[in-house]
C-alpha cells in the first residue's frame, strides 16, 4: 500500500469515525430534536429569552417538511459541491493543456552569429 492510500485510508476512517460516534455514544439522548441545527438551537435561545420577540423578516418559502428542507438543503450543497468540482476541473485542464502546449513547440534557440 503506498504512501497516499494509507494516508486516504487513514482520512475516511476519521471521517466515518466523526459520523458514527456521537450516535454510538447516545449524545443526543433525552433531547426532543437530538441533532438539531444551529438555525433552531438559536430560535429556540431567543424565544426562552424574550418570548414576546418579533421577527423582522420572514422566510420567502416555508418548506411542508423538515424532510423536504433538508432534501433542499442537501441539493444546494450538491450544487456547490459541483460547481466547485467543475471549477477546479476547468482550471486543472487548463493548466495541462498549456503544458502539453508548451512541450510540443520546439524551444527556440538563441540564433548564433556567424
Amino acid at each position: 500500500m503506498t504512501r497516499n492510500a494509507k494516508i486516504n485510508t487513514l482520512l475516511l476512517l476519521l471521517v466515518a469515525a466523526l459520523a458514527v460516534l456521537p450516535l454510538a455514544l447516545g449524545l443526543g439522548d433525552g433531547k426532543e430534536e437530538p441533532f438539531a441545527g444551529a438555525d433552531a438551537q438559536a430560535e429556540a435561545a431567543i424565544t426562552e429569552l424574550r418570548p414576546d420577540y418579533e421577527p423582522w423578516f420572514s422566510p420567502l418559502y416555508e418548506p411542508p417538511s423538515a424532510e423536504v428542507e433538508s432534501a433542499l438543503f442537501a441539493l444546494q450543497a450538491a450544487l456547490g459541491a459541483g460547481v466547485l468540482a467543475y471549477y477546479f476541473g476547468v482550471r486543472k485542464g487548463r493548466r495541462q493543456g498549456a503544458a502539453a502546449v508548451a512541450a510540443a513547440t520546439p524551444a527556440e534557440t538563441p540564433a548564433t552569429e556567424s
